[in-house]
C-alpha cells in the first residue's frame, strides 16, 4: 500500500509542477493572469495533496491518534471494570450463601435532640 501512495504523490507531484509552470506562464502576460493565478492556487493544492499521501496520519493528525488511543483506552477500562464488578457480585453471593448477596445496611440511631431553653 505504501510504494503505491509513493508512486501517487510522485506522479501528483510532477502534475502539480507542470500546472504551476503554465500558470506562471499565463501570469507572466496580464491578459492571461486571471488565468494563471488559479492555476498556481491549484497546482499548490495538488503539491499538498501529494505531501499527505507521503506523511503517515498519526503525524498529519496528532490530536485525532491521541483521542483514537484514548478512546480505545477508556473502552478497555470501562470493560475491565464491568467484568470486575461482575467476578465481585458473584464472589460475594457464594460467600453468603442464604441472602440475596447483598448486605443490607443498618439505620443509623437518631440523635437524640436537645431540649431548647424555652421548653424545658
Amino acid at each position: 500500500m505504501k510504494p503505491f501512495r509513493w508512486l501517487a504523490a510522485g506522479l501528483l507531484w510532477i502534475l502539480a509542477g507542470v500546472v504551476g509552470l503554465l500558470g506562471a506562464v499565463l501570469s507572466v502576460t496580464v491578459i492571461l493572469l486571471p488565468l494563471g493565478i488559479p492555476l498556481m492556487m491549484l497546482a499548490r493544492r495538488f503539491v499538498q495533496l501529494a505531501g499527505k499521501l507521503v506523511i503517515p496520519r498519526s503525524v498529519r493528525h496528532p490530536a485525532q491518534e491521541l483521542g483514537d488511543k484514548s478512546s480505545k483506552a477508556t473502552k478497555k477500562a470501562r470493560k475491565t471494570g464491568r467484568d470486575t464488578a461482575k467476578k465481585g457480585r458473584k464472589a460475594t453471593k457464594e460467600a453468603l450463601p442464604g441472602r440475596s448477596g447483598l448486605l443490607r445496611r443498618k439505620k443509623a440511631p437518631v440523635p437524640l435532640r436537645r431540649k431548647r431553653f424555652w421548653e424545658r
